[in-house]
């Protein structure tokens, strides 16, 4: 009891001198970023509301990560606006994200949160910035208040292969927004000033600043120059009844529906691996070196990511944006995530004419933020400069998501990194020295720590070329595993030696039986 009252006054004072200021930080950061990103989604505005909502109101009770803040993720974009289109309704999509949080409760009880040891970093690397790539594309179109459909498939596809490009250029003038373009281009000039200049001196974040520098364009378009004011339809809609809004989804549906559960397994694998990541990157950073589970924290995502979907919210994930803002804003414990969950509640029920004041530009230049810092150039060089077996599986990966999806082209990534790890494998498995020893030749061959069967090729190759009446000396000191194929070669290779005068010496080298095969 009285260990109890210790962490309960802990709790509480940590809340009133750190965390009660650190979640104000974090609701500005998450509340342009939730509508952002049901933006990208192509999902109700009030979708990412009630993720962040759920993240932080929810996961939070359960997971034990005090630094991280979980809701809606930017690297998931893609696939919501793939999965609601390919599912053909946005409630079958919310049913896609509550079995998904089902299979994350699985993964954590199964304790399969070490999967992403297994997936090399170059894949990850890769798949961030596909995504980061997608992210700004999806962008660009809201950047110029382009109005109509098939930005990309029509207009833009016209100009570039030059197919009536002069009568598509008119069209495309008619058709965006000279207001929109101001408001952007401010909106570039602030974010780049704020973020050299004056983000270390006043601590509020950019997103914040953006999207009050947008709101104060638009108003001042509004009041004193009609003709840049923006269209009822380029502001943020949020119904003022939200809950009345939300269409619960029937799970029956997904007893049936493959497409759900492909979906789902998709869903659960990013949304795991963004989590897993980003609880690790911020562990790192917290200077009490609190180490969160990784099955404890897959089961708090799944949770909530199966009342996220039963709500009509998308799915969460731990984000790194606003656990570093958690964290730079001085929080302590996870009583900061919680209330700032409790703020965004708030707002959907007593704010919602305030986020309708909001231009849908402004959330894309927040976008195009997040896009490009998970696709920095810098970044992409930094991976090339590591050499081709970093860089190779790093764009295989970029190109193949790029051109089919997320999952394939993270597959296509993996297999493409197996190639190197066989090929370096092939190419490790020993060390010849070669000298002389009178008129002989003396060979020295040291094997590598592990010798597979996949340096059987080789092996037999070296040992063929032998030279008759030379001195092979094979040293297994320093191996660690080495694999019986292996060990046959070497034994077959006695009566061989012996035909041609070949002095063989065997240095910690196991001797076996071999099996004769006829």
């Amino acid at each position: 009891m009285k260990m109890i009252n210790r962490r309960a006054k802990f709790y509480f004072l940590s809340f009133l001198k750190y965390d009660f200021k650190a979640s104000i930080t974090v609701f500005f950061v998450a509340l342009p970023l939730c509508l952002g990103i049901s933006l990208a989604s192509g999902a109700p505005v009030y979708s990412g509301i009630i993720a962040g909502i759920v993240g932080g109101l929810v996961v939070s009770l359960i997971s034990r990560s005090e630094l991280s803040v979980s809701g809606p993720a930017a690297g998931l974009t893609a696939i919501c606006a793939a999965a609601i289109i390919q599912l053909g309704s946005v409630e079958t999509f919310f049913i896609a994200v509550a079995v998904a949080g089902l299979l994350q409760i699985l993964l954590g009880i199964l304790k399969l949160g070490g999967f992403t040891n297994f997936i090399p970093s170059a894949v990850i690397k890769g798949m961030l910035s596909a995504i980061g790539i997608l992210l700004i594309s999806k962008q660009i179109p809201l950047l110029i208040g382009y109005d109509q459909p098939g930005f990309w498939t029509d207009q833009l596809f016209n100009i570039l292969t030059f197919n009536h490009s002069f009568e598509h250029l008119g069209n495309l003038y008619e058709h965006i927004s000279n207001g929109v373009i101001v408001i952007v281009i401010i909106s570039f000039i602030v974010l780049f000033f704020w973020e050299k200049y004056l983000a270390a001196k006043i601590p509020l974040p950019a997103s914040f600043i953006l999207v009050f520098t947008g709101v104060l364009i638009s108003f001042g378009f509004r009041k004193f120059y009609p003709s840049l004011q923006l269209e009822t339809s380029q502001f943020v809609n949020m119904p003022a009844h939200i809950i009345s809004s939300i269409k619960l989804p029937g799970l029956s549906e997904a007893i049936h529906n493959i497409g759900i559960w492909r979906n789902a397994v998709l869903i659960c694998f990013v949304a795991s691996l963004e989590t897993l990541l980003s609880v690790e990157a911020i562990d790192k950073l917290d200077p009490y070196n609190r180490i969160t589970p990784q099955n404890r924290e897959l089961v708090a995502q799944g949770i909530g990511n199966v009342a996220s979907g039963l709500l009509g919210g998308l799915p969460i994930t731990a984000v790194i944006v606003r656990s570093s803002a958690n964290l730079e804003a001085g929080a302590k414990t996870r009583l900061s995530a919680f209330v700032h969950g409790l703020w965004l509640l708030l707002v959907i029920l007593f704010a919602t004419s305030l986020i309708n004041l909001v231009p849908y530009c402004v959330l894309a230049v927040i976008l195009v933020r997040t896009g490009y810092n998970l696709a920095k150039p810098k970044m992409m060089y930094a991976v090339y400069k590591q050499g081709r077996e970093q860089f190779m599986p790093f764009i295989v990966t970029v190109v193949a998501i790029l051109f089919t999806d997320l999952l394939i082209g993270v597959l296509i990534g993996i297999v493409y990194a197996i190639y190197f790890l066989i090929k370096h494998t092939y190419r490790a498995g020993f060390v010849m020295k070669e000298t002389m020893d009178g008129p002989d030749k003396h060979y020295i061959i040291e094997l590598a720590l592990n010798v597979s069967f996949l340096n059987k090729k080789r092996v037999i190759k070296l040992l063929d070329q032998m030279p008759n009446n030379a001195v092979v000396e094979i040293i297994g000191t320093d191996s660690v595993y080495i694999d019986r194929d292996i060990l046959e070669i070497f034994q077959d290779f006695k009566s061989k030696a012996h035909n041609r005068n070949i002095q063989l010496l065997l240095t910690d080298i196991p001797a076996v039986e071999t099996i004769e095969m006829h």
